[in-house]
């Protein structure tokens, strides 16, 4: 009878032992990014912490004779081109002019998802003078093409049969509040900050989800779920909270911005930058409304993301707007806004700027992380009256 005793205790200890999931971060999932074109130092804008570096690599101007890119995601068509959809300002100004006051949208294309994107030109020229931040597309339901802008305009969406547009405007993105705080949708009117920067009563850094239920479901800045069963501009329904409020109640929530959310075979995620410490946390759900658990940190500022197939890195000083490309089913590569200095340091006229870096990104090895991580809660979930 000891002897059976023991035998099951040693199975229990074997079969625990065997089942614990080792703690990775999302940057583990990280890849090294390979060459699209030689290192360039010579001729090229950036401080000496991001040279050399692949100028073919994402979408930038190299020679800084015209432009700054930000914002944006990558949309495959059906003839297997990339699509960018993103914002750039002249170089002309600096930074903060450039982003609040100059920013418009723009459309770029490439063969290959790393690229190098060639700029195509402003999406909506037509409208409010071509006007754009916080730019992303995507495809909808209906297998059409949208472009969403936020931030500085009121969050308007842009529709077109064709990636190459014409984009026309839909509408502007309505919202219930179904009793929550009208900030979790929009910026609140009694915001000074908002008020300051003239973006009262704007939508910011909407990221929109195409959900398996044929619903869209909108992540804003607040990071509060928003659903719409009534097609892309809504009524989105507020459903909850901010996802990071139990975690991180000290937080000041306007000090968490950039939140992106994608799905994977019953999981939804989002990840969200804390910007004071330039930290990016990452949360789950299982129906994308209700119970976001917290993973743990997605990446640090400080982690060596930018790093290429022959070791050498780029130590960008602003990483902002990480955005995931999703393929097949998994995330295949992430992009980022990055600058080379500090914002308050990128002047108008001068040798520092700002690009579009794209990074590979082990999806699959991901998403089996986070399936063998999360799969007796999910049954669990699943199982649940």
């Amino acid at each position: 009878m000891k002897k059976l005793v023991h035998a099951s205790i040693l199975c229990i200890l074997i079969w625990s032992c065997s089942s614990k999931v080792e703690e990775k971060m999302l940057v583990d999932f990280f890849q090294p990014m390979p060459l699209q074109a030689p290192l360039v130092s010579d001729g090229i804008w950036g401080a000496p912490n991001v040279i050399p570096r692949d100028t073919a690599n994402g979408l930038e101007d190299p020679k800084l004779k015209n432009w700054n890119y930000w914002d944006g995601r990558i949309v495959k068509s059906d003839d297997g081109k990339y699509h960018f959809y993103g914002s750039r300002w002249t170089q002309s100004v600096n930074h903060s002019k450039g982003w609040h006051d100059e920013s418009k949208g723009i459309h770029a294309v490439s063969d290959n998802v790393m690229g190098p994107y060639k700029d195509l030109g402003e999406i909506w020229p037509q409208w409010n003078n071509g006007k754009g931040s916080n730019v992303i597309g995507l495809r909808m339901h209906d297998g059409r093409y949208a472009v969403i802008t936020s931030e500085i305009t009121k969050g308007e969406v842009f529709v077109s049969d064709n990636p190459n547009g014409p984009f026309k405007l839909l509408g502007e993105i309505k919202i219930d509040l179904n009793g929550f705080p009208y900030e979790l949708a929009r910026y609140d009117e009694n915001n000074k900050g908002a008020v300051k920067n003239g973006m009262v009563g704007n939508m910011s850094n909407v990221k929109i989800l195409l959900r398996p239920d044929g619903n869209y479901m909108i992540i804003p800045r607040s990071t509060a779920p928003m659903l719409s069963t009534n097609g892309i501009l809504g009524p989105y329904k507020i459903m909850g909270d901010r996802v990071f409020v139990k975690q991180f109640p000290e937080y000041n929530v306007w000090h968490m911005e950039d939140p992106s959310v994608w799905y994977n075979n019953g999981i939804y995620h989002i990840i969200v930058n804390h910007w004071p410490t330039k930290t990016t946390h990452h949360f789950t759900s299982f129906d994308g409304i209700n119970d976001w658990e917290y993973q743990g940190v997605a990446f640090k500022k400080e982690a060596n993301i930018f790093k290429y197939t022959n070791e050498i890195v780029n130590d960008w000083v602003f990483v902002e707007r990480a955005t995931p490309y999703v393929e097949n089913g998994h995330v295949t590569h992430i992009i980022f806004s990055v600058l080379d200095v500090k914002k308050g340091q990128d002047k108008a006229n001068d040798k520092h700027g700002s690009k579009i870096v794209v990074v590979p990104f082990d999806g699959k090895a991901f998403d089996d992380y986070m399936h063998r991580k999360l799969k007796l809660k999910k049954e669990a979930f699943n199982n649940k009256d």
